[in-house]
């Protein structure tokens, strides 16, 4: 499966626990930490379990376990590390002070017009 194939399952899940602003970025070729970043915002603490749960399921779904997970405890970012593909989870707050939107602009975003409900 390649990394863009992994990075559209975490799209899916994500949509369809109603994850908002969601954002596929093609990081290859700018960082070695991976090909792509995934990132959602969450509206509440237990939603962004569900969205990480939602996430984790479906890729366990296609044999592919996360190397690392980071974030559970505080309830403001989740972050979920698939080797080529990295989740990222955030509250408002969290995505705002954060910032990766930003902090990635020189990457590439990936259209998800036919991917979001």
């Amino acid at each position: 499966m390649t990394p863009k194939e992994m990075a559209l399952i975490l799209v899916q899940a994500l949509d369809s626990k109603k994850g908002r602003d969601i954002l596929l970025l093609d990081t290859e070729g700018l960082t070695v930490l991976s090909d792509y970043f995934v990132l959602c915002t969450g509206g509440s603490a237990p939603q962004l379990k569900a969205l990480a749960d939602a996430a984790e399921r479906s890729m366990k779904e296609h044999d592919i376990l996360p190397h690392h997970i980071e974030g559970h405890r505080g309830g403001t970012w989740i972050l979920q590390d698939y080797g080529d593909v990295v989740l990222h989870l955030f509250s408002p707050e969290a995505r705002e002070f954060y910032d990766l939107d930003r902090l990635w602009q020189d990457a590439k975003p990936v259209d998800l017009s036919d991917v979001l409900k």
